[in-house]
């Protein structure tokens, strides 16, 4: 965007009573921020949802003074701005009806093309939960997802030194503007954050960390993911408000279980009951769930395992090996009931088996014996 362009979306954004949402039919309509300014009040009128006041507050333009304060802060700042309409904007998050207008982006973020995963969860993480996220995240990463989180206290920070120390892009979604940051103590991981990866935000430099936008800072985690892993929570909690909107986004979402007696896995635990998640234990389960791909590296190797002689297997396993080789191939569904496996157990053994080299999977989720 230009500058002009980008003081205009600013303005607009200021004129009360607009949101992203009302701000973004305005531009449908007009075709740009700029555009909305100079359009006359008898063809504003002719707009769903764009009454008198609006109007009167969109040719009052008091905006102005506060975007041109901002527009400034992000000049000198360098901080990049992604409009919704533009490339740079991601791509996920974009076809969110209540997707921000305008984002923020500090450090060296690059969305395009990859294979983004958010992780949440509570502010009092647990031993339990430390061990899963670090071994999900050490396990996921010859994929080279990136790790979005909210940067707050438990296991959104351990889940950014997680992706960090395995070496992957990982961005935490702010709750305020780009000029502070929360927690305080925090400080510490920025510059390693956006020496790969960084920080978003929809807020302006004036925003505080007030409780609200932490509500609204979640939908940007749950939008601009392929996925939300829930790894542990409460009865109530944050990180259930965000795979709600996961949800609502029609996104994929999981959960780690824990102990009915644990109040951390609560809501976890309520969330695979109510089936508003999935069940996961293993990366095996988002690979095979999200039907992603192994990297060419694991392909390599299992190739290598397919020539060995002997291959261990796990009593399941085995069961798995001499149903398939009696029937040939089989759906997920059908080995889980003649196998006495639960599908959830089940695809974690099958991709072990694929990484041993003694099944292959076919098209819609049927396996068959080597």
């Amino acid at each position: 965007m230009t500058p002009s362009e980008l003081l205009h979306t600013l303005a607009l954004l200021q004129v009360e009573g607009v949101g992203d949402i009302l701000a973004k039919k305005l531009i449908h309509h007009c075709g740009n921020a700029e555009n909305v300014f100079a359009t006359k009040k008898t063809q504003l009128q002719k707009i769903e949802g764009i009454g008198a006041t609006i109007i009167k507050n969109i040719h009052n333009k008091t905006g102005f003074t506060k975007a041109e304060a901002e527009l400034q802060f992000l000049e000198q700042e360098q901080i990049n701005s992604l409009y919704f309409q533009d490339e740079n904007y991601p791509f996920r998050l974009k076809h969110c009806y209540d997707s921000p207008m305008l984002l923020f982006q500090s450090g060296t973020v690059a969305l395009q093309n990859r294979k983004i995963i958010s992780i949440v969860g509570t502010r009092q993480m647990t031993t339990y939960g430390a061990e899963i996220t670090k071994k999900l995240i050490e396990d996921l990463a010859p994929l080279q997802p990136i790790i979005v989180s909210g940067f707050a206290y438990g296991v959104d920070i351990y889940a950014h030194q997680a992706a960090m120390d395995c070496g992957l892009q990982t961005i935490g979604v702010l709750a305020h503007g780009l000029n502070q940051i929360y927690p305080k103590t925090h400080k510490k991981y920025i510059a390693k954050m956006e020496q790969n990866g960084g920080f978003l935000t929809e807020f302006w430099s004036s925003s505080q960390p007030d409780k609200e936008n932490f509500i609204k800072r979640n939908r940007i985690v749950a939008g601009i993911s392929e996925a939300t892993i829930v790894i542990e929570s409460a009865e109530k909690g944050g990180s259930l408000v965000t795979a709600n909107l996961a949800n609502d986004y029609n996104r994929d979402v999981f959960a780690v279980p824990g102990r009915t007696t644990d109040k951390y896995s609560q809501g976890c635990n309520q969330l695979i009951k109510t089936q508003r998640a999935n069940l996961i234990t293993s990366a095996a389960d988002l690979l095979y769930l999200l039907n992603w791909e192994l990297p060419t590296t694991l392909k390599k190797e299992q190739k290598a395992i397919q020539k060995q002689l002997f291959v261990s297997l796990t009593a399941e396993e085995q069961s798995i090996y001499e149903y398939l080789q009696k029937t040939g191939k089989e759906a997920i569904d059908i080995i889980a009931v003649n196998c006495n496996i639960p599908i959830y157990r089940l695809s974690s053994l099958l991709l072990n088996m694929e990484l041993k080299g003694v099944i292959r999977p076919l098209p819609g989720k049927i396996f068959e014996g080597v």
